[in-house]
């Protein structure tokens, strides 16, 4: 059966008609739901193929009570999906890059990625607060940064779907304001709620996390060629960068550091050395391991 690329390619790839679905691997949160349904809309028209969404409760669900900071939170929202991969009972997986660990379990390899969202951070404050004194975050990459908005401000942990998190702000006064992605955001379909004003924060501001804005489609080894041309180049290239930086610094949930690699710049924020941009080139995209061990070593980092 042929199908044409949806991605910004002309080239055809020619799929063997299968009896069985594809199965998609999935956490239960509303966002996880859209995400994976955004794959799989995607994967039906370019493969001419059933799937089917299989959904599980990774243990950074079922413990909601955790600090992601304190328990490792890289892993946390990931294992179970992959654990269905390698024993058989899905064929891929569908993440948050943002919640992928630098480091995958072995067998495993993230094929692809659709098309990147708006990568960038929104600060949600209530809307009778202008300079806020208590944001909510368990994010280590958020603090640092946001204390260089707000020097005075104090933090607190919040967990939640994002529903729930806005509610905590809006309605329960956990705190004056929260941080939430705007891909998450977007979505949702949530560009406003009662009581609360979206402010969004660029890069210079406050880089995002590695990946962030990203769907990624994890899958077998031996499976990832036949989806990887499925799947998008542009973002591929800049997801692969801040991983390089990400694995070359074994980051996890417990450390201050972001990466945002966009067309010609670098955005890089690490607890040690702030927030820098820098720019980046062909060379740089084309070897994103060689590019991260520099760039670090010349900031004293590794």
């Amino acid at each position: 059966m042929g199908a044409d690329l949806v991605f910004g390619s002309e080239l055809s790839i020619v799929f063997p008609v299968s009896s069985r679905p594809l199965i998609l691997a999935t956490r239960q949160s509303p966002l996880a739901l859209v995400q994976s349904e955004m794959v799989a809309a995607h994967l039906r028209v370019a493969m001419g193929v059933e799937v089917e969404l299989r959904k599980f409760v990774t243990t950074g669900d079922q413990q909601t009570e955790w600090s992601l900071e304190q328990k490792g939170g890289k892993g946390l929202f990931t294992g179970e999906l992959e654990e269905a991969l390698i024993n058989g009972e899905a064929d891929l997986a569908v993440h948050s890059t943002k919640d992928l660990p630098g480091e995958l379990p072995a067998g495993l390899m993230v094929a692809g990625y659709l098309p990147r969202a708006d990568a960038r951070d929104v600060l949600v404050l209530r809307t009778d607060v202008k300079n806020p004194k208590k944001i909510a975050t368990g994010s280590p990459r958020r603090r640092g940064q946001l204390h260089m908005l707000f020097p005075e401000v104090e933090f607190c942990e919040i967990r939640g779907n994002v529903d729930t998190r806005l509610k905590k702000i809006a309605e329960q006064g956990l705190a004056e304001g929260t941080v939430l992605a705007a891909a998450g955001l977007s979505r949702l379909g949530i560009g406003r709620w009662p009581g609360l004003e979206f402010h969004v924060l660029d890069q210079g501001q406050m880089v995002p996390a590695v990946g962030q804005g990203a769907i990624a489609v994890e899958t077998r080894l031996g499976d990832a060629a036949k989806f990887a041309p499925l799947l998008d180049a542009v973002t591929a290239r800049g997801v692969g960068v801040e991983r390089a930086f990400q694995a070359a610094l074994g980051a996890g949930c417990n450390t201050a550091f972001a990466a945002h690699a966009t067309g010609d710049t670098l955005y890089l924020f690490h607890e040690f050395v702030g927030l820098r941009t820098l720019p980046l080139d062909e060379t740089d995209f084309a070897a994103p391991a060689d590019t991260a061990e520099r760039i670090l070593k010349n900031l004293g980092l590794i």
